[in-house]
């Protein structure tokens, strides 16, 4: 999908990094309970950090890995497949100033949740949409959500609910991607159709 720039000391910035990230999303909610936390799939990362980092009430957007079964995963093995995770992102928020309902409503409408084999022109279950719960209460918000898309829609979605588990930070040069190479991302962004499918799917809300 991307030209892969690996060096040494983003790969272990990445590594520490999704340790401090994997430890302090245990629960829904960190930081003695002033912030909460969210998780979502979308496809590519890069794409999923701009849409929420905008939003009034996010403390902090991570692009990472969650959903599968090997621990610390590089850039490299996730994209190879046979981890089992997802491409994802991680939103620490404060929820006295940003419900979770906004942020799944950001969530759908950067998404293609009709498309069960990939998100726009990155294919395969790495880049599956998929949203991961953090308790009961996001878990019954996001089925509600779920329902309400379909019936928006008027076709199944395919996107998957699950709790969530450990949670990977990326590689350095991932996060905020979209502004150390605001060219490249949005020639990416554009070349990959999904912007165009966006607005099929949800008029001028799409991004």
């Amino acid at each position: 999908m991307r030209v892969i720039m690996s060096r040494f000391a983003a790969a272990l910035t990445g590594m520490l990094l999704s340790v401090a990230v994997a430890a302090a999303a245990t629960g829904p909610t960190t930081q003695g309970n002033m912030t909460a936390t969210a998780t979502f799939a979308g496809g590519c990362f890069w794409c999923m950090v701009p849409p929420f980092e905008k939003l009034p009430g996010v403390v902090s957007v991570t692009s990472g890995y969650t959903g599968g079964h090997v621990v610390n995963p590089t850039y490299e093995e996730v994209s190879a497949g046979g981890t089992g995770h997802v491409e994802a992102v991680q939103i620490i928020y404060d929820p006295k100033k940003i419900g979770y309902e906004k942020l799944l409503d950001a969530f759908w409408h950067n998404v293609d949740p009709l498309d069960a084999s990939g998100q726009f022109c990155d294919r395969g279950s790495t880049y599956r949409s998929e949203i991961f719960y953090h308790g009961e209460e996001q878990k019954r918000l996001a089925e509600q959500s779920k329902a309400a898309v379909e019936k928006q829609l008027k076709r199944p979605v395919v996107t998957e609910i699950r709790p969530a588990g450990p949670f990977y930070a990326a590689e350095a040069y991932h996060q905020d991607y979209y502004k150390k190479n605001p060219v490249r991302y949005e020639f990416y962004r554009y070349s990959c159709g999904r912007d165009q499918r966006l607005e099929q799917l949800w008029g001028k809300q799409g991004r």
